[in-house]
């Protein structure tokens, strides 16, 4: 219906007025011409081309140009083959769009004129016509491989669901807030920092060797910006990059990765959180699943078969809560041998939180109420004995474990200013402690990893393989 649409509107804005002759042809996208459900004429599709034969008394093509997984079949008189027309090579095709005799598809492009716009040499292009390559191999080629189907179809899943987080916070009543990249605060206290020093001035003797005249970093979460936000609107969020200077080369760590982070102050209970935690992965994933269905199939085709019949069991049920003591002793009891060995007042590892989730039946589990030193100091305090915990929440998810993280902020002014002394704090976050002076009210929030969340949908084991451009170091390119 909605390439109906656009092909009639396409084909309107050249009937309405005259035309010079360069611009009567309609242009559509691949995708528009496919769910075009009535002929037209005089259409121009863009694209490269994904398969080239040619017969006797027909030419047929494939282009693509990355609207969807599908490509659109041109047919053609033998006549308008070129010698450049190749795998690989972009295209422009003038023609009218007729019924397809064939089964699989509704129209295709009957073709009067084909330019070859720019050629592939097919010899040193390295993706091969009809040959799936392992993403292995895909990777050797960052700035080629989003002409592969796997990687263009990852990229229009990543544009969905960007698209669909931010739809879930503004149909929630969230304001979207930009929070600086460039900072002078640690938010995790890691110490895992980029520095940001300029490249290019020679220093002067006694002068300020910093450019902002304190260290600045990149940043590494939002969230103490949002915290300043959520003091003057009920409901923030922000969606953009963060860095994380670990020395990993692992299938699990990013050096630059998206974060989805939330406040929402007047908010008492970690449930609240919680719930919300819950509705953003329920309402995203399903939006993304109705919108490219197609390219979220390939995945579960052939890179991860059992990913599909997991994500159904996530979406239909309710996650599960425990608490962090609950999954010790849950840990304690496991009849498998880990690495790390669980005890209370230790982080939970991958492999304890992947355990977690199996023991729970596959369904994402909530853990709750962490031990008080395992956690930053913005995390509120339980005030419970013997073992002192903080109002925290992670949730674990099948095959990735943490997906999610989260805790009630602590608003009172004694038990913040109390802790940051302890920790030499106090002077570098007194801005953080006037928040609690001045019409604080109850808050918290979460965080969530966006590469993560891909691969939770998608099934795909290694994080590298789910951003636009991996970052290795032999890439001259990145």
């Amino acid at each position: 219906m909605f390439g109906a649409r656009c092909l009639l509107l396409a084909l309107r804005r050249c009937s309405s007025a005259p035309c010079p002759k360069h611009m009567q042809a309609a242009r559509l996208r691949v995708c528009e011409a496919l769910e075009a459900q009535e002929v037209a004429g005089d259409i121009k599709v863009q694209g490269w081309v994904r398969s080239v034969r040619s017969q006797k008394e027909v030419l047929f093509l494939h282009i693509n140009d990355g609207s969807s997984l599908e490509s659109l079949q041109v047919v053609a008189d033998p006549t308008l083959e070129h010698r450049d027309l190749t795998f690989g090579s972009a295209v422009e095709v003038q023609g009218k769009l007729v019924k397809s005799l064939h089964r699989m598809q509704n129209v295709e492009l009957k073709a009067e004129n084909i330019r070859v716009v720019g050629p592939c040499d097919t010899l040193m292009f390295p993706f091969k016509p009809r040959e799936r390559q392992p993403l292995e191999y895909s990777r050797q080629f960052p700035h080629l491989r989003c002409r592969t189907n796997t990687l263009s179809s990852l990229l229009r899943v990543r544009s969905e669901a960007t698209a669909a987080i931010h739809s879930f916070f503004k149909d929630n009543g969230y304001v979207h807030v930009h929070t600086p990249i460039i900072t002078s605060n640690d938010c995790e206290g890691a110490g895992e920092l980029f520095h940001v020093r300029t490249s290019n001035k020679v220093q002067e003797p006694g002068e300020n060797s910093h450019f902002f005249n304190v260290p600045a970093f990149l940043t590494v979460s939002g969230q103490l910006h949002l915290e300043v936000m959520a003091g003057a609107f009920t409901q923030v969020f922000t969606f953009g990059p963060t860095f994380r200077a670990e020395n990993s080369q692992s299938r699990r760590h990013l050096a630059e990765f998206y974060m989805i982070e939330a406040e929402m102050s007047f908010t008492e209970s970690l449930q609240d959180i919680i719930q919300v935690m819950e509705d953003l992965f329920k309402t995203a994933t399903s939006i993304v699943l109705s919108k490219c269905p197609q390219d979220v199939e390939l995945f579960h085709k052939y890179v991860s078969p059992a990913q599909k019949g997991r994500l159904e069991q996530m979406l239909k049920n309710k996650f599960i809560t425990i608490s962090y003591t609950e999954a010790v002793e849950i840990l304690k009891r496991a009849p498998q041998t880990f690495t790390f060995q669980p005890k209370w007042g230790s982080d939970l590892q991958t492999e304890h939180e992947k355990y977690l989730v199996k023991h729970c039946g596959e369904v994402p589990v909530f853990v709750v109420n962490y031990p008080y030193a395992l956690k930053p100091f913005y995390m509120r305090d339980n005030e419970d004995g013997p073992q002192h915990t903080v109002a925290a929440v992670d949730l674990l998810v099948p095959g990735i474990g943490e997906l999610c993280g989260g805790s009630l902020r602590e608003e009172r002014l004694h038990f913040l200013q109390s802790r940051l002394e302890r920790l030499g704090l106090a002077d570098a976050y007194q801005w953080y402690l006037d928040l609690r002076q001045f019409g604080s009210a109850p808050h918290g929030g979460f965080g969530m990893g966006f590469e993560r969340y891909l691969q939770c949908i998608l099934g795909v084991d290694n994080i590298k393989d789910v951003i636009p451009f991996p970052r290795f170091p032999h890439s001259c390119l990145l």
